[in-house]
């Protein structure tokens, strides 16, 4: 709302109200969605590991035209078919490793209190009765604008607003809409017909955080007109400050569109997992900062994979090191502390993940010529042990199974390599490759070092 940066301090001591608008529940959740869920997932994550108590909520939109329209499309029921999302969603957000929510409000189960809130903003003149539908009155508003920062004169209608002649002010946006044939439909004072869509999260954040609460999420798509009419209606209910912190997360894109269902452009999670290992995907959508936009591409999640695999790398290297029998610290403990503040302080700033991992990067890197340099100690290996542990409770992408090696495979690697290391010292790379190839076909991945060529289990 302000546009900057500022210190986080909570509006009631150690507790934190976090809430986020989560997903429409007509169809298998796409990339997009999954960006949105690792972003917050990750912010609680950092929220909590500072010592703060968090209660998360994230929302399902029931009550939406695409859901209607799935379930006359379909011959269903809305409850099944919101049954079946909200299941798929969770099967791939457990997946991807995202934690669940502490809640999971549904639309069409707070239609009581939605009914109410509404009623309540008639009873105040904030919003008026036409035709059996109800609109927020948007010239009863002195701060219009305070998230997106535009002005009543720079918007248009037909853009993002509803052109509706029962509107006093084209702005107006509403808040019940009288049924029409075939869809699904609530009783209430005004007719039989649902809520719009921007009174549910209102009055969803509200019951289960309360009237003022710390921090609201989405992506930068729901800036308006989502989130700017939930705060007008919001503090209109109330005469209460809404949100404190709004956080907004980049697209995710393909080529120059974002993607989205409507759009045709989209790759499910589903899709995605089906070819790439879920934490490759995880750090895929982390390497970079929240806000920004990531375009979508094979070849990037691909990269993304490789990346892991370094920083993974060295993790295994670590998990395999003896160390000495000393626990005397050796001067990298040092070392492990440096990359642990580096990477605290750049969470610390404004959840900077893409700049963390670059922490991860450069101690990974300390790692491996520690640990190829000298015999490492027990100490030290622990310390170094425990920061990726501490970035995993952080980030979750590592892997911490030590893989324990069959010795007839041992052998058979061994000579592979030996004959690969003959065929280049002959100058057959083309040998050299298909030995590669074929080890890679194993499960086996080969590092050439300075010390020679290293090997590992994947």
């Amino acid at each position: 709302m302000t546009g900057q940066l500022e210190e986080f301090v909570p509006l009631s001591g150690n507790k934190v109200g976090m809430y986020v608008c989560g997903i429409n529940t007509y169809d298998d959740s796409h990339m997009g969605h999954a960006k949105a869920a690792v972003t917050f997932d990750v912010i609680r994550r950092h929220i909590e590991r500072k010592g703060y108590d968090v209660t998360y909520v994230v929302n399902f939109t029931d009550i939406e035209d695409h859901c209607i329209e799935r379930t006359i499309e379909l011959g269903i029921p809305l409850e099944q078919l919101t049954e079946k999302y909200i299941g798929e969603y969770h099967k791939d957000m457990g997946r991807l490793g995202v934690r669940p929510a502490d809640i999971y409000p549904v639309a069409s189960h707070h239609m009581k209190e939605i009914i109410e809130a509404i009623q309540t903003l008639i009873d105040r003149g904030s919003a008026y009765e036409a035709d059996g539908e109800v609109y927020f009155d948007v010239d009863k508003v002195t701060e219009f604008g305070k998230l997106s920062h535009m002005k009543r004169g720079d918007m248009k209608a037909g853009a993002r607003i509803d052109v509706d002649e029962r509107k006093r002010n084209p702005l107006d946006f509403v808040l019940w809409k009288a049924k029409k044939p075939d869809e699904p439909f609530w009783d209430s004072p005004w007719s039989e017909g649902r809520p719009g869509w921007h009174i549910e999260c209102s009055v969803m954040s509200m019951k289960y955080l309360g009237e003022s609460f710390d921090v609201h999420g989405g992506g930068t798509e729901l800036i308006f007109p989502h989130h700017e009419n939930e705060i007008m209606q919001s503090e209109a209910l109330t005469g209460k400050p809404f949100v404190k912190y709004w956080l907004h997360g980049g697209l995710m894109n393909v080529g120059d569109e974002k993607m989205s269902k409507s759009l045709g452009n989209f790759f499910t999670i589903k899709e995605v997992l089906a070819e790439y290992d879920p934490l490759t995907v995880r750090f895929f959508l982390l390497n970079t900062h929240y806000k920004k936009p990531i375009d979508f591409n094979r070849q990037a999640v691909t990269e993304a994979g490789q990346a892991l695999g370094r920083l993974q790398n060295s993790l295994d290297n670590t998990l395999h090191a003896t160390g000495t029998a000393s626990d005397i610290e050796d001067g990298f403990g040092a070392k492990v502390l440096e990359a642990r503040k580096g990477f605290d302080a750049a969470m610390d700033e404004d959840f900077n993940s893409r700049d963390a991992i670059a922490h991860i990067f450069d101690f990974a890197r300390e790692v491996n010529r520690y640990l190829e340099g000298q015999q490492p100690s027990k100490k030290s290996i622990e310390s170094i042990l425990e920061a990726f542990r501490e970035w995993d409770d952080a980030l979750s992408i590592f892997k911490f199974e030590k893989t324990e090696v069959d010795e007839s495979l041992a052998a058979t690697v061994e000579a592979l390599i030996e004959e690969r290391q003959m065929a280049r010292a002959a100058k057959d790379f083309a040998k050299a490759d298909e030995i590669r190839d074929k080890l890679k076909a194993m499960g086996v991945i080969l590092e050439d070092t300075s010390d020679g060529v290293k090997w590992k289990i994947v």
